[in-house]
């Protein structure tokens, strides 16, 4: 069966709610999480949904991407709507002109346990309480080009699938598996659990007794667990002091840390070799 192609003239078009007027929340539908849905910007990112088995709902897209850029997509998502307008109405869509054109609808999966991130993995991220979804999205980027293998996030993070935590990614977040652990899970039982699976748990902080990230020690581990604190503040004294190792990236002139993103990127440089 072949996609309805529905042309759209009207901004204020019920067909647009999904796209232009729900907010995250009502996306990510908090009371049904069996229910929530997601939004997938550009080509390359809706491609990287689908290959990971995400399964959509509508595209919107410009009137000349149907039988053009996006005619692949449609053609892998048979049956569902495709809701084209001319640029001047989709631009009154907040950030559409960011998009490259396309948009997709799509349902949120079943999120694995802690337990199935971590099995065969050697290198793990974990974000304590990361809320910027710029930051989430740079992390998962470089977590994906830089050898881990997996992703733990504190109940309190800004989730993954939010819109501009995706668009940053480059549909990484589709790539590199991850979880969301619950209220009460972390630091304890949290850390305690990583250990008995065999990680070496490293909290990325500034304090007296850190070592520097091209320690050797660390790079002898068999696995680790790299951990990663909220913006401003860093980790909490708890996790810190339940870690194995604490780490920082040694700086210079008088600079006294990075953007989390930025020294994550730099942490799965070194650790991930």
């Amino acid at each position: 069966m072949r996609n309805q192609v529905i042309k759209i003239s009207d901004f204020s078009a019920p067909e647009l709610d999904i796209y232009a007027r729900y907010t995250e929340g009502q996306l990510l539908n908090r009371h049904e999480p069996e229910k929530g849905i997601f939004i997938a910007e550009s080509p390359k990112v809706i491609e990287r949904a689908l290959d990971a088995g995400y399964e959509p709902i509508s595209f919107l897209m410009e009137k000349k991407h149907v039988e053009g850029q996006g005619k692949t997509l449609i053609q892998r998502c048979r049956e569902i709507p495709v809701y084209t307008a001319e640029f001047d109405v989709l631009t009154q869509l907040t950030g559409f002109q960011l998009t490259r054109g396309m948009l997709c609808a799509m349902r949120r999966s079943a999120l694995p346990t802690v337990e199935q991130i971590c099995a065969g993995a050697r290198r793990v991220v974990v974000m304590e309480d990361v809320m910027n979804p710029t930051n989430v999205g740079a992390i998962f980027r470089s977590a994906a080009a830089l050898n881990m293998d997996g992703i733990l996030l504190t109940s309190s993070c800004s989730n993954p699938l939010y819109r501009r935590s995706v668009r940053v990614s480059m549909g990484t977040v589709f790539q590199i598996p991850w979880t969301l652990m619950g209220k009460g899970e972390w630091p304890d039982p949290g850390i305690g659990l990583l250990k008995e699976m065999g990680f070496k748990t490293v909290s990325m902080a500034l304090c007296d007794d850190s070592v520097p990230i091209n320690d050797p020690r660390l790079a002898a581990e068999e696995k680790l667990a790299v951990i990663l604190g909220t913006e401003g503040d860093g980790l909490g004294r708890s996790t810190i002091a339940a870690c194995d190792y604490t780490v920082k990236i040694p700086m210079a002139h008088g600079v006294d840390s990075l953007n989390v993103a930025a020294a994550s990127a730099v942490a799965f440089w070194e650790l991930g070799k």
